[in-house]
């Protein structure tokens, strides 16, 4: 009598199934392929030319980091220094502002209310217009003249509108607070400053009420139900539910902020001097943007919550 041989049926290799997230990984880099290729083709080989031309010669010999000394030492750029930290100073205290003024705008545009649709187009109406439309009329049109058309010289100096917003007693309006001179002064910029504030928002508006419409509606029940006031709404589950859009819009106002033409890129596009030295002072202020960009990264990065989803 034989024994009976065990044959182990052979198991078919399962294929493992592609997760949600590797597709959306996949959609992602379909999506930024044709920039990824520009990237690679057409904007690196001019990064390199130009950082090379800050350290060698045009026949290829190197001499250093001449280029760079002369950004701050030669005689016609003079005043590099002093527009570098001006500039900035002043790009680095409207960050917050449009940053404010963009997720104050997403609260109230999110709100149930008649026109919703209306009021979202016409606060993004600016950022279409300054595509190019706006730039090119400013080109060939005196705005200052345009804004302060019609309006009387009391012989001061200062037009009808500059004193509107000059007479505003600040102190008086913040008294009983303890509001310092320097708080006030940046309060004033920001009324002053309003329309640039406004143009420059659009986009970030957008993003801080896709991040607003994500949040479950079953979350505001919740905490409604306990007994929570709109106030304590706002800071325990909006505010960090929407953290990682802060983020978002920072690198992104961030880079815009020193990219438009501002006063640093205006300064050094003026200049009449050597190639290789405006080159180097167009590279000393991309580093000092990077490192701006690094640390606000790193410090929002510590208050950013993300939700994780089981």
């Amino acid at each position: 009598m034989t024994d009976a041989v065990n044959v182990k049926p052979v198991k078919k290799k399962k294929k493992k199934a592609v997760s949600l997230d590797r597709k959306k990984a996949k959609a992602g880099w379909f999506f930024v392929l044709p920039f990824v290729i520009g990237l690679i083709l057409i904007y690196l080989p001019i990064v390199f030319e130009s950082l090379k031309s800050t350290v060698f010669t045009a026949k290829g010999g190197f001499y250093g980091f001449v280029s760079y000394q002369e950004a701050f030492t030669h005689p016609d750029a003079k005043d590099f220094a002093q527009t570098l930290v001006e500039g900035i100073s002043t790009i680095v205290l409207d960050i917050p502002m449009i940053l404010l003024f963009s997720l104050f705008m997403a609260v109230l545009l999110n709100q149930k209310m008649v026109g919703r649709a209306a009021f979202r187009a016409i606060f993004f109406v600016p950022v279409i217009l300054s595509t190019g439309i706006m730039d090119t009329v400013a080109s060939y049109t005196n705005v200052d003249t345009m804004t302060n058309a019609g309006v009387a010289d009391d012989g001061s100096g200062q037009n009808a509108a500059d004193q509107m917003v000059n007479a505003v007693d600040m102190t008086r309006l913040f008294n009983g607070i303890s509001v310092t001179e320097g708080m006030l002064g940046y309060v004033t910029d920001a009324i002053n400053n309003i329309f640039n504030i406004v143009n420059r928002s659009g986009v970030q508006m957008l993003i801080f009420l896709a991040g607003l419409q994500s949040i479950s509606p079953a979350i505001y029940e919740s905490v409604q139900i306990d007994g929570a006031s709109a106030w304590e709404t706002f800071w325990k589950i909006t505010f960090p539910m929407i953290s990682p859009m802060i983020l978002v819009n920072a690198v992104y106002t961030v880079i815009d902020a020193f990219t438009v033409d501002n006063a640093v890129m205006s300064y050094v596009t003026g200049l009449t001097i050597d190639t290789p030295i405006k080159s180097a002072m167009m590279w000393i202020y991309f580093l000092l943007v990077i490192a701006i960009l690094g640390v606000v990264v790193a410090v929002l990065s510590m208050y950013t919550f993300y939700q994780r989803k089981k």
